[in-house]
């Protein structure tokens, strides 16, 4: 199953506080959310799955929740519904994530 481009546009939406710094790319009929061009989280079968870092478990607490995007992959924060309509808590979560994402080489 593939996500639905609407889903995508929403979560962009929810993060036009981090605009322009926030995009997504379409792959394989999913999506790479980048922010400050570094991939953070992907958005696979309509649900937003976060890098796990340290600093966004604790962020989320009670609401933390792991999974995977697709099959074999390593494990991501899954997202759920009540903190992807949070806006502040979502830009939180994403630049927490990426200032904590090891730098590439």
């Amino acid at each position: 199953m593939s996500t639905n481009q609407n889903t995508a546009t929403y979560i962009l939406d929810q993060l036009s506080s981090l605009t322009p710094n926030v995009r997504v790319r379409k792959m394989f009929g999913e999506y790479a959310l980048y922010y400050h061009n570094k991939v953070v989280a992907l958005i696979c079968d309509d649900t937003l799955y976060l890098k796990i870092t340290s600093l966004g478990k604790d962020l989320l607490a009670d609401e933390y929740e792991e999974g995977s995007p697709y099959p074999n992959a390593k494990p991501h924060i899954k997202i759920k519904e009540e903190v992807l309509n949070n806006r502040d808590l979502l830009a939180q979560l994403i630049n927490v994530t990426y200032n904590n994402l090891p730098i590439r080489k």
